[in-house]
C-alpha cells in the first residue's frame, strides 16, 4: 500500500492528477515557419496551402489552411525543418503525418540532447497511392521535463520522396487510437462510410472472439463520398464487435456504420454518371484482373480481383458475377476471402473437375476448383460444391510454393493430367513455369519459358477453322502472344512474341475454361483499366471477345471479335449500302446517343483518310501511313482487296475498335463528354464508297 501511494506521489510530481490542457507546438497556419530553422529547398519559403505544383490532386487529412509539405520543387528536393527547443510536459506528442514511407530519410524525429529518441515516417510506398495525412502519437511519458526539438527531415529523392506534417501538439490523451463498437447483425449488410483519399484504417469484425473479416478502409470521419458494404448474411442474428485502429479524435466514422437490408445508395445502382452500360463493373469498390473464368451448366462465371471496401486497389478478394449470355451479369457475394489480413487472394483460375480427380465432391454437382495465389503462402486451391457460390480451402495448401503468382489451370486430355501455367521469377528472369498434376493437389514442375510477366494464359485453337490444323497460344498480362506447340509439359514457340492489342486500357485477360463442345468458341475477358473518379466503383471488364487463329500474309495471327451476344442489346438500327460520301458530308448527322455498335466496310479509293468521329473522338484509317489511329494510339492496317472493315463498341467511357474482322484490336478508355452525343462518318482527300454500314443504338445491359 505504501509503495502504491509513493508511485502516485512520484507521478504527480511529473504531471498533475487532473488532465491538463493540450500544448500546441505548431499548427503551421502562418505564412512562414517563424522561428523554426530551415535548411535546403524541400520545405519552400513557408507552409504550403495544400498541394504543390506537380503533386497528386488528392492531398487530404491536414487541418486548417496550411501544412508542412516538402514536395516544393518536386520529389528530388531535400532539406530539414527544426523547431525551437521546448519542454516535454504531457504524456503524448500527437501530429498528422503523410508522404513517403522512407524511415530515416523522409520522417519526423524527436530530438533530446541531439539524439533521435522517437521517429515516424509517411504511410505511402505504393505508386498511385493517395496523399492522406493520418494521426500519429509518441508516448513520451518517460521523457517528462526533458528539453526537446522536433526535426522534420526530407533527404529522400525519387518516388514519394517527400513528407507531409501538420498540427503537432502535446496532450495527456492520444489524438487517435483503437475504438470498438458492439452491434447486432440483424440485417444483411453492414454499410460503411468511405472517403476516398482519407487515411487508411484497419477494421475488424469479431464474433465470439474470432475475427471473421479484416481489411483496410478509408473510413469517412464526416460526410462520406460513398458507402461500401460487408455482406453479413452468414452471421445473421449474431452479436459482433467492430474494431478499428487509428480513429481520430473527432471521427464519426465508427458511429455512422449502419446495419441494413439494403446497400446505401442502391437506388442509383448501375445508373451512376460514369457507369459502363454494357461492360461489367462491380457494385462497389475496385476491380482488376479477371479470374477463374469457367462455364458450368449454362452459367458463365466471372471471378475477379476486388477491393470491396474502397475506390483504390487493395484488400484483394475474389469478387463474383454470373451470366447466361456474356452480356447481362448478376453480381453474387464474395467467392474467396483472404486467408488472413495481409495474406490476400491474388489472381488465378478455375476448372470443373468433372471426374472428381481431387476427391472434393460431396453432392450431385460437379466440383468447381479455384487455383489462386495466396500472397502469404503460395499457390493454393479451394473448391465449391454449390455451383461456384462458396468455396472451402484445401487443408493441404499451398500446393505450389515458389517466387511468382497467378496460376492458370486446365485439363490436358492427351496426357490425362492437369496443367498449371504460372508466372515464375528465377535468376532475375520473368517466366512462365509449367507444372502437372493428376489430382490438382500434388504438382510436379516440368519446364519454363522466358519473357512473360504475370497472369499467364495458354490454350489451343484451330487455324482458319480447320480442326485438323491446330496451334497453341501462350501469353501473359499485356496480351503479346506466341504461337507454338505444347505437349502437356513444355511449350515450344514457332517464333517471337506478337502484339495482340493496340489500345490504352487492356490488361490481365483470361479465357473461359470448360466451354461446351457444341459452342467451340474461345472467349476472352480482359480487365479494362478505365478509372471512374468520383464514383463508388472503379475500373471495368472489357467486352467479351472471341479469339480465333487465321492465316495472314505475315503468318498465323490471333484475331479478336466482339462476342456475338452483343446483338441482344441492339435497339435502333440504321443501314446504308453502296453509298458514296464526299468530304464534309455526314450521313449520320441525325443520330444522337451514347451507346452504339457500329459495323462498316469502306472502299477508300483515293481518300487519304476515312473513319468516324464518336462524341469528339476520331477513329481514322490513314491510307498514306497504312495505319489505324485513335488519340495517341496507332496500329498497322492495310486495305484488303481495297476494303477496310471497322467495328466499334461505344460505351459511356470507352470505345473498343476492331479492324479487318479483328486483325487489329484497339480497346480505348476515353473520357467521352457528357454533352456530346454526336457521331460522324468522315472521309478526307476524296470520296469514299461505303459498301455497307450498320449502326445499332444499344440498350443498357443493366436494365
Amino acid at each position: 500500500m505504501k509503495q502504491s501511494i509513493l508511485l502516485v506521489i512520484l507521478f504527480g510530481c511529473m504531471y498533475p492528477v487532473a488532465q491538463a490542457e493540450d500544448i500546441l507546438i505548431a499548427d503551421f497556419e502562418a505564412a512562414s515557419y517563424g522561428d523554426w530553422t530551415v535548411t535546403g529547398e524541400a520545405f519552400g519559403p513557408g507552409p504550403a496551402e495544400g498541394r504543390l505544383p506537380g503533386q497528386m490532386d488528392n492531398l487530404s487529412g491536414y487541418e486548417g489552411r496550411r501544412l508542412v509539405n516538402s514536395f516544393y520543387k518536386g520529389d528530388d528536393s531535400t532539406g530539414t525543418l527544426t523547431s525551437p527547443a521546448f519542454r516535454i510536459e504531457r504524456h503524448y506528442i500527437n501530429f498528422l503525418i503523410g508522404g513517403g514511407m522512407h524511415p530515416g530519410t523522409a520522417c519526423i524525429n524527436l530530438l533530446v540532447d541531439g539524439d533521435i529518441v522517437r521517429t515516424a515516417t509517411g504511410p505511402n510506398d505504393r505508386p498511385g497511392g493517395v496523399e492522406a495525412l493520418a494521426w500519429h502519437t509518441w508516448d513520451v511519458s518517460d521523457l517528462a521535463n526533458r528539453t526537446a526539438r522536433i526535426q522534420i527531415v526530407d533527404q529522400q529523392t525519387g518516388g514519394w520522396g517527400h513528407i507531409n506534417v501538420d498540427h503537432i501538439y502535446q496532450s495527456d490523451t492520444k489524438a487517435a487510437g483503437e475504438k470498438n463498437r458492439e452491434i447486432r447483425l440483424d440485417k444483411r449488410y453492414l454499410n460503411l462510410p468511405v472517403k476516398t483519399g482519407a487515411a487508411k484504417r484497419r477494421m475488424s469484425l469479431i464474433i465470439d472472439g474470432r475475427t471473421v473479416r479484416e481489411f483496410e478502409i478509408e473510413l469517412a470521419d464526416g460526410e462520406p463520398d460513398f458507402w461500401c458494404f460487408v455482406d453479413v448474411a452468414g452471421f445473421a442474428g449474431r452479436q459482433a464487435t467492430i474494431k478499428i485502429n487509428a480513429v481520430g479524435r473527432d471521427s464519426k466514422g465508427l458511429a455512422n456504420i449502419v446495419c441494413d437490408d439494403k446497400i446505401i445508395g442502391a437506388e442509383d445502382l448501375y445508373r451512376e454518371k460514369h457507369r459502363q452500360q454494357f461492360h461489367f463493373s462491380s457494385r462497389r469498390g475496385w476491380l482488376n484482373d479477371s479470374n477463374g473464368l469457367v462455364y458450368y451448366k449454362g452459367e458463365y462465371h466471372l471471378y475477379y480481383q476486388h477491393n470491396p471496401y474502397g475506390w483504390a486497389w487493395g484488400n484483394m478478394h475474389w469478387g463474383h458475377a454470373v451470366s447466361t449470355d456474356l452480356v447481362h451479369w448478376k453480381e453474387l457475394p464474395i467467392a474467396i476471402y483472404p486467408h488472413t489480413f495481409g495474406d490476400w487472394a491474388f489472381s488465378g483460375s478455375a476448372v470443373v473437375d468433372t471426374e472428381n480427380t481431387a476427391g472434393f465432391k460431396t453432392g450431385d454437382e460437379d466440383v468447381i476448383v479455384a487455383a489462386y495465389t495466396s500472397t502469404g503462402r503460395g499457390e493454393c486451391i479451394a473448391f465449391s460444391n454449390d455451383r461456384g457460390r462458396t468455396f472451402a480451402e484445401y487443408e493441404g495448401n499451398p500446393v505450389v510454393k515458389h517466387r511468382g503468382r497467378d496460376p492458370k489451370v486446365f485439363w490436358y486430355a492427351p496426357g490425362n493430367h492437369w496443367v498449371m501455367a504460372v508466372y515464375h521469377e528465377t535468376d532475375g528472369k520473368q517466366t512462365i513455369a509449367f507444372h502437372t498434376s493428376p489430382d490438382l493437389k500434388h504438382w510436379q514442375y516440368q519446364s519454363l519459358i522466358d519473357g512473360f510477366y504475370e497472369c499467364p494464359e495458354i490454350f489451343e485453337l484451330p487455324v482458319d477453322g480447320n480442326g485438323a490444323k491446330k496451334r497453341w497460344v501462350l501469353y501473359a498480362a499485356d496480351g503479346a502472344y506466341m504461337i507454338g506447340s505444347f505437349d502437356g509439359k513444355t511449350f515450344t514457340p514457332d517464333g517471337g512474341k506478337i502484339c495482340f492489342n493496340y489500345g490504352n486500357c487492356f490488361y490481365a485477360s483470361q479465357t473461359f475454361n470448360d466451354m461446351p463442345e457444341s459452342d467451340g468458341r474461345r472467349i476472352q475477358v480482359a480487365w479494362g483499366r478505365i478509372a471512374t473518379p468520383g464514383m463508388p466503383f472503379n475500373q471495368c471488364m472489357l467486352f467479351p471477345t472471341e479469339l480465333t487463329l487465321c492465316t495472314t500474309d505475315e503468318g498465323i495471327r490471333m484475331f479478336a471479335a466482339p462476342a456475338k451476344e452483343i446483338a441482344t442489346l441492339h435497339k435502333l438500327e440504321r443501314r446504308w449500302e453502296n453509298r458514296t460520301i464526299k468530304p464534309g458530308e455526314n450521313i449520320l448527322a441525325d443520330l444522337r446517343g451514347k451507346l452504339f455498335h457500329i459495323v462498316a466496310e469502306f472502299e477508300p479509293g483515293d481518300a487519304t483518310q476515312v473513319g468516324f468521329n464518336i462524341r469528339g473522338t476520331s477513329i481514322i484509317f490513314d491510307a498514306e501511313t497504312h495505319s489505324l489511329i485513335c488519340l495517341d494510339k496507332k496500329a498497322p492496317l492495310r486495305a484488303v482487296n481495297g476494303k477496310i472493315r471497322l467495328e466499334l463498341l461505344v460505351d459511356r467511357n470507352s470505345i473498343e475498335i476492331f479492324a479487318n474482322d479483328g486483325r487489329i484490336y484497339m480497346p480505348m478508355g476515353i473520357v467521352l463528354p457528357e454533352e456530346n452525343k454526336t457521331i460522324e462518318l468522315l472521309t478526307m482527300g476524296d470520296d469514299t464508297l461505303v459498301r455497307s454500314l450498320a449502326v445499332y443504338e444499344l440498350n443498357s445491359a443493366w436494365k
